[in-house]
C-alpha cells in the first residue's frame, strides 16, 4: 500500500492559513530514511520493510479507527493469482479520487479526527481484512496519548461518523497500547480471541491472568460473552485463555489495540510482566441436534425411514396414480385425439397399403369363424360373477386379436399387462422397470432399490439395526400393483353422479350393480417360461387380479399358452369355477378362406370359391397369383396354425405355388426340431426345468410320425421314458417337452390323454426326418444303446441279487420261485440285448456306407 502523509493538523489557525485537513492533500508518499526517492508499488500493509510492525518515535502514538470497510471485502485477500497488498492499493487509489464525498473511508478518518486536537497524522495504513486503518500521529510532549485517546471518543459520541454499509454502528476508534502485527496471512477475524500470555523478554518467567484480570483489560473494547481458561490439567505451553466477543468488530478492536501489550504488575501481569499474543480463532459451534441424532442411530434411522416413505407417499403416489390412469384410458395417445381421427378418415384411400388390407381380410375371417367365442366374453364382461375369464390356446392361435380387437372393441378402459417383458428382464431393477412400464406407473426409481441395499449392508454393517431402506421385489411389485388397483377404482367411479338412485352405495356395491362400468384388465402371456425365478411375479399378478374381481374393480381375462394354468390361478381363488375358452387350430375350410383373404386384399365374401382346380371360380384379384392347385392339400399339411398360415400366404404372393411354399415351411420346421431337441443333446427345457434326453424326443418324432395321436400312458410306461438314464421321470420330460412345444398333450376330464405334434406342421417335419437314412440310423442307435445299457442294468441287478441268494448256507424252499424269476427275467433281458446288438450292428453298417 502506497504511503501517504497528512497535512498539518495543528488547530483552526493552520486550517485559517490553508493547511487543514479540508484544503491539503490528506496522503502523500511515505519515504524510507534509505531510500531518496519513493518507489513505485511501495507498501505499508506489512509495516515498515515488510517486518509486520510499525517503527514510531516517542512522541508518536497509534489509533486504530475502525468500521471503515466491510468485513466482507476481506474475500479479495483469497485470491492466489494476485498480491492483496496490490488490490488494496488500487482500491484506495479508487477511494482516494472518487467523488463519493462522506462515503470515502479516509474522509471518514479526518472526521473522526476534531480539528480542535494539536496532533499531525504522519502516517494512515488502511487494513481491509480487518475493515479499519492504522493512523499513526505526533503530539506535543506535554499532551498524554491517552488524552487525546479520550477527546475522539468523546468527539465520536457526540458527532457520530457512520459509513454507509453500516447505518447503525458509526466508526470507532481506539489507542494502540501493544505493538500490531501487521500480517497479510489467510487469518480472517472472528469473535474469538486466543490470549496466550508470554514473557516480555526470553528468559523471564509469564504469568497466566485471572479471568477477571481479562474481564477489565478487554471490557473497554465491547461486550464480552464469555472468557475460557486454559484447563488446569492442560500441558500445553503458552498458557493461553479465550475470550469471546459478543461482535466481530469488538474482537477486532481488543486484538488491534492490545496485540504485544505487556500486562504490568498492577493489572496482574507478574513482577517482569507478562506479554499478550492473540490470534482470531473460529469458535466451533455446538451441534447439538446434529450430535444426537449421530448418537442414537437406531431411534433416528427407523424415524428417517418412516419420514422419508411419508413423503414418497404424499408426493409420488399422487403423481403415479395420474399416469396410470392416463395410461388406461389412453389420454395421451395421438391416436385417440379428434383431429387425428378426422385426418385418418380424410386420408385412408391415400395412406392404405394392401397388407394392412389383406391382414385385415384374414382376421375378418377369423373373426367371423369364432364369433361364438366372441359374444361369450362379451355376456361375461356384462355378468356380476367374481371370477376369470382365461383363454387358453397355442401360439399363433389369435387370442390377442380375439380378445382386444373384437371382444372388448368400444370399451375404453383396458389395461393390457403382458407378462413377457417382465419375467424375461434381467435382475430386480429391470423386472421392476418393465411392470411400471406395462401398467404406466411413473416416475420409477428402478436403481434406487440398489442403492438403497447398500445403505442398508452399511447401516446394518455398523449399527447392526437393519434400516429398512431397501425392499424386496415382491415388496415393490406390490405397491406397484396396489397404486394401479387404486386408479382402477377411481377410473371406475368416475361417472358416478351424487344425483343417482344408488350413489350412496360403498364403491364395491356400487360397482357390483354396475358391471359395465367396471374397467377389463388383459393379462397376457401368463405362465410365459413359467420357471422358479418367475413363480413370484406371476403369485403376485394372480393375487393382484383376484383382488379386483373379489372387489368389483374390474374384469380380469388371463390369455396363456399354459394348459396347467389352473394349478396357480387355483391359489388365488380356490373357491371359484373359471370362466375358460379354448382356442385350438382354424378348421380346413377357415384356414382356406384366411389365406385366400389374404392374397385377395379386401373385405369381398370369399365363399364362392370352392376347389383350387377350377380356376374360373376363383376371385378376379386371385387369378393374378400363381397356379393355386393343391392348395386344400397343402392346407391340411399346414394345419390351422396362424403364423403358419399367414407365413404361406406371404409365400403364395411371393409367386410360390403352394406345394414350394409348404415344402419350404416342411424343411425349416424339421431344421428347427433338428437342431433344438436332436442336435442339443438333451438337457433342461427353458424356462420350466424339466429335463429330457434325445432318445426320448427321438422315440416321440418316430411314434408321431407313424400315428396322428399317442397313449399318453402308453408313452410313460414305455422303456425310454421309464427307464430312461439320463431324464428318468417320464411325466416330467413329457410336461418339458410340451412347454417347448415339441409336443400337445390332450386332457381328458382333467388327466392326460394323448400326446399330438406341437403344431400341424410337426406332423409333416416329423415325417421327414425319419425319412432320413442316416439320421434315423444315429438316432435309432442311440436308443437301441441306451436299451442295451438298462437291459444291462437289469441283468446285474438280477446276477447281484442270485449271487447273494447262492451264498445262503442252504436253499430254503421258499426262495424257488424268486430264484426262477429272477432267472426268467435274466434270459429275457440277455435275448432283448442280443437283439438290439443285431439291430445295432445293422445300424452302424448303415452309418458306415452312407453319407
Amino acid at each position: 500500500m502506497l504511503s501517504r502523509r497528512l497535512g498539518d493538523l495543528r488547530g483552526p489557525a493552520g486550517l485559517r492559513r490553508g493547511v487543514g485537513l479540508h484544503t491539503r492533500p490528506i496522503l502523500a508518499l511515505r519515504t524510507h530514511p534509505a531510500i531518496s526517492q519513493p518507489r513505485r508499488n511501495e507498501t505499508t500493509t506489512t509495516g515498515d520493510e515488510q517486518s509486520g510492525h510499525i517503527a514510531k518515535t516517542s512522541n508518536e502514538s497509534i489509533l486504530w479507527i475502525d468500521n471503515l470497510f466491510p468485513l466482507k471485502l476481506t474475500g479479495l485477500f483469497r485470491a492466489p493469482w494476485q498480491s492483496p497488498d496490490r488490490d488494496v492499493s488500487e482500491l484506495l487509489k479508487r477511494f482516494h479520487s472518487s467523488s463519493l464525498g462522506i462515503m470515502d473511508p479516509i474522509n471518514m478518518v479526518k472526521r473522526a479526527l476534531p480539528e480542535s486536537l494539536p496532533v499531525k497524522v504522519t502516517e494512515i495504513l488502511p487494513r481491509l481484512k480487518d475493515g479499519g486503518a492504522f493512523v499513526k500521529f505526533s503530539h506535543p510532549s506535554e499532551l498524554p496519548a491517552k488524552d487525546i485517546e479520550g477527546v475522539i471518543s468523546e468527539h465520536l459520541r457526540n458527532s457520530p461518523v457512520k459509513p454507509f454499509f453500516s447505518p447503525f454502528r458509526g466508526v470507532q476508534t481506539g489507542l494502540v497500547k501493544g505493538v500490531p502485527w501487521l500480517e497479510d496471512l489467510h487469518r480472517f477475524p472472528y469473535g474469538r480471541l486466543r490470549i496466550e500470555f508470554v514473557p516480555p523478554n526470553p528468559g523471564e518467567e509469564a504469568v497466566e491472568l485471572s479471568q477477571e484480570d481479562l474481564y477489565s483489560i478487554f471490557r473497554k473494547y465491547g461486550k464480552i460473552a464469555e472468557i475460557s481458561s486454559q484447563p488446569f490439567d492442560s500441558k500445553v505451553v503458552p498458557k493461553y485463555a479465550y475470550v469471546d466477543f459478543a461482535f466481530v468488530r469488538d474482537a477486532i478492536m481488543a486484538r488491534n489495540c492490545l496485540h504485544g501489550f505487556v500486562v504490568s504488575q498492577e493489572l496482574g501481569g507478574g513482577k517482569t510482566g507478562t506479554k499478550l499474543r492473540m490470534s482470531y480463532e473460529e469458535k466451533v459451534k455446538a451441534h447439538n441436534i446434529w450430535n444426537w441424532m449421530t448418537n442414537h442411530p437406531r431411534i433416528v434411522i427407523p424415524i428417517l425411514v418412516a419420514l422419508l416413505t411419508g413423503i414418497t407417499v404424499v408426493v409420488f403416489d399422487p403423481i403415479r396414480s395420474f399416469f396410470v390412469k392416463a395410461h388406461v384410458q389412453r389420454k395421451f395417445r395421438l391416436s385417440n385425439s379428434r383431429l387425428y381421427r378426422w385426418l385418418r378418415r380424410q386420408t385412408s384411400d391415400i395412406f392404405t397399403f394392401s397388407r394392412h388390407k389383406a391382414e385385415q381380410a384374414g382376421l375378418n375371417a377369423i373373426f367371423s369363424h369364432r364369433k361364438d367365442v366372441i359374444d361369450q366374453i362379451q355376456k361375461w364382461l356384462m355378468e356380476t360373477a367374481e371370477t376369470f375369464i382365461v383363454v387358453q390356446g397355442p401360439r399363433g392361435s389369435g387370442k390377442k386379436e380375439v380378445v382386444i380387437e373384437q371382444a372388448l372393441k368400444g370399451r375404453r378402459n383396458v389395461l393390457v399387462l403382458d407378462c413377457k417383458p417382465i419375467v424375461e428382464a434381467r435382475g430386480e431393477s429391470a423386472t421392476i422397470k418393465k411392470m411400471a412400464a406395462e401398467v404406466g406407473y411413473r416416475p420409477i426409481f428402478s436403481w434406487a432399490n440398489s442403492m438403497s441395499s447398500m445403505a442398508d449392508l452399511a447401516v446394518q454393517s455398523t449399527t447392526g439395526v437393519k434400516a429398512g431402506f431397501s425392499e424386496t421385489l415382491e415388496s415393490q411389485l406390490q405397491k406397484i400393483l396396489q397404486t394401479t388397483a387404486e386408479a382402477l377404482s377411481e377410473i371406475d367411479i368416475a361417472g358416478r353422479k351424487k344425483e343417482d338412485v344408488d350413489a350412496s352405495l360403498p364403491v364395491d356395491a356400487w360397482l357390483e350393480g354396475h358391471p359395465e362400468k367396471r374397467s377389463v384388465v388383459v393379462i397376457d402371456n401368463f405362465l410365459h417360461k413359467n420357471a422358479e425365478g418367475n413363480t413370484i411375479v406371476y403369485d403376485k399378478i394372480a393375487e393382484w387380479a383376484a383382488t379386483l374381481v373379489q372387489s368389483n374393480v374390474a374384469h380380469v381375462i388371463f390369455l396363456t399358452n399354459d394348459s396347467s394354468y389352473s394349478k396357480s390361478l387355483s391359489k388365488s381363488l380356490p373357491d371359484r369355477v373359471f370362466r375358460q375358452v379354448a382356442l385350438g387350430d382354424l378348421s380346413p375350410d377357415v384356414a382356406k378362406r384366411f389365406v385366400i383373404s389374404h392374397l385377395e386384399g379386401d373385405d369381398e365374401p370369399i365363399e364362392e370359391i370352392e376347389t383350387d382346380d377350377n380356376d374360373e371360380k376363383l376371385p378376379p384379384k386371385i387369378k393374378k397369383h400363381p397356379q393355386l392347385k393343391g392348395l386344400e392339400a397343402c392346407i391340411g399339411t399346414l394345419g390351422g396354425r396362424l403364423t403358419d398360415l399367414e407365413f404361406l400366404a406371404r409365400r403364395l404372393k411371393a409367386g410360390q405355388t403352394p406345394k414350394e411354399a409348404v415344402a419350404e415351411i416342411t424343411d425349416q420346421s424339421a431344421s428347427e426340431l433338428l437342431k433344438m431337441f436332436l442336435l442339443a443333446g438333451g438337457g433342461k427345457t427353458e424356462g420350466t426345468g424339466k429335463y429330457w434326453s434325445v432318445e426320448q424326443v427321438w422315440y416321440l418324432i418316430k411314434e408321431l410320425a407313424k400315428n396322428d395321436n399317442l397313449r399318453y400312458n402308453e408313452i410313460v410306461l414305455s422303456n425310454t421314458f421309464a427307464s430312461s438314464l439320463t431324464a428318468p421321470d417320464g411325466e416330467s420330460a413329457l410336461e418339458g417337452l410340451a412347454n417347448a412345444e415339441l409336443i400337445t398333450v390332450k386332457s381328458h376330464n382333467g388327466r392326460p390323454q394323448k400326446i399330438i405334434p406341437g403344431k400341424p406342421v410337426y406332423k409333416a417335419a416329423f415325417k421327414q426326418l425319419t425319412e432320413d437314412p442316416v439320421l434315423t440310423a444315429k438316432m435309432d442307435l442311440a436308443v437301441l444303446t441306451e436299451l442295451a445299457k438298462i437291459e444291462a442294468k437289469n441283468i446285474d441287478k438280477a446276477e447281484n441279487e442270485l449271487a447273494l441268494l447262492g451264498g445262503l448256507p442252504r436253499h430254503p424252499p421258499q426262495t424257488a420261485g424268486r430264484i426262477n424269476y429272477l432267472l426268467t427275467k435274466l434270459e429275457t433281458a440277455q435275448k432283448k440285448v442280443e437283439g438290439y446288438e443285431k439291430d445295432m450292428a445293422v445300424l452302424k453298417k448303415t452309418l458306415g456306407t452312407q453319407y
